[in-house]
């Protein structure tokens, strides 16, 4: 009855996004509708862009229920700031000293490993995952690498940082994100129900915490991030948190495996503290100082500090192939060259 009451507090409380005309924020309704047949060629199936606040794109059901696949992770980077900034969360501690360990023990080095290597993606720890969706098949040997050193996408880390959440502040992952984010957010279609840890635990007792949320609540943690973590005058996550997940940490140049450097992965996203940095070598831009959270399959939340502008993109997993890094690139370049270059016509 409890998680009834709250469910039913969240969507008589949530406000819809307002919408824009196109034109009166300089952005040609002519050129975001040709998006739309572009959009129809490939498996989105929902996308919106905000532009200072206001919705001035959308494209198919804005209100379906689907899994964020990785950028569960980027929510996970958002979660952690309330609890850094109370000292509840150590980015320092070592898995050694949070008394960390896992099936078949992890390695003396691998104990050495600090939080703030697991939200990097740069522990060192290559033991197996309870979930799939990483490059840990490309891992060098275990213990050969200095926690901090290498940087390898791995769910394994993920996962840990999960757990070290959970440890440290005594909240369940799921009960926080609606706390802290649903909440103040005022997140039309957030659904406490449908959040459900899963993993394979004979392999790691770390398991994933897979997050469902609809593509304008998606939308809403981007305009978030946007507003340097203020929502309706209040500090939701505090705003040097939010610059620090925001830094680029791994340049494109310096990630592992090789296959994903530079352009072999579709486009130049390089690695922060589980948000995706755009690095182009600091040239100036529509996509300077931009950042997106990246998921399997055709789920982003993009943002573009130089232009106020937010992008909520996804599929279905398993009803579609769906959309790769180079077909999502395009759609957002879509959306930057709608914008009229002097009067709109």
């Amino acid at each position: 009855m409890r998680l009834l009451l709250a469910i039913f507090a969240l969507s008589i409380t949530a406000a819809d996004w307002e919408r824009a005309k196109p034109e009166d924020h300089g952005y040609s309704t002519k050129r975001l509708n040709a998006l739309k047949g572009y959009l129809a060629t490939i498996d989105t199936t929902a996308m919106m862009a905000v532009h200072k606040g206001k919705v001035i794109f959308e494209y198919g059901d804005l209100t379906k229920q689907s899994y964020l696949a990785s950028v569960r992770k980027s929510v996970l980077a958002m979660l952690y700031g309330k609890y850094v900034a109370n000292g509840k969360i150590n980015l320092d501690a070592t898995l050694e000293e949070l008394g960390i360990d896992d099936v078949g023990g992890l390695v003396p080095r691998e104990k050495q490993a600090k939080v703030r290597h697991l939200i990097t993606a740069r522990s060192g720890v290559f033991h197996p995952a309870s979930y799939p969706g990483d490059d840990l098949a490309q891992a060098p040997p275990r213990g050969t690498q200095q926690p901090g050193a290498y940087h390898l996408y791995s769910n394994w880390d993920f996962n840990a940082a999960g757990f070290v959440f959970e440890k440290q502040t005594g909240i369940d992952i799921y009960d926080a994100l609606q706390k802290d984010l649903a909440e103040p957010l005022g997140m039309q279609d957030f659904d406490r129900a449908l959040q459900k840890k899963a993993g394979n635990t004979a392999v790691s007792k770390y398991e994933a915490y897979p997050i469902w949320l609809t593509t304008r609540d998606m939308a809403r943690l981007g305009q978030l991030m946007l507003q340097n973590g203020k929502w309706e005058g209040k500090q939701v996550v505090a705003s040097d948190w939010i610059k620090t997940i925001t830094t680029l940490v791994t340049p494109v140049d310096d990630m592992n495996p090789p296959s994903a450097r530079g352009y072999a992965n579709g486009t130049l996203w390089g690695y922060g503290y589980m948000w995706w940095i755009w690095d182009d070598h600091n040239r100036v831009g529509p996509l300077q100082g931009a950042y997106t959270g990246i998921g399997a399959v055709g789920q982003y939340i993009t943002v573009l500090p130089a232009l106020d502008l937010v992008i909520a993109h996804k599929t279905v997993p398993g009803r579609s192939r769906g959309v790769t890094g180079s077909q999502y690139h395009t759609a957002l370049m879509q959306v930057i060259n709608a914008r009229c270059v002097r009067a709109c016509p």
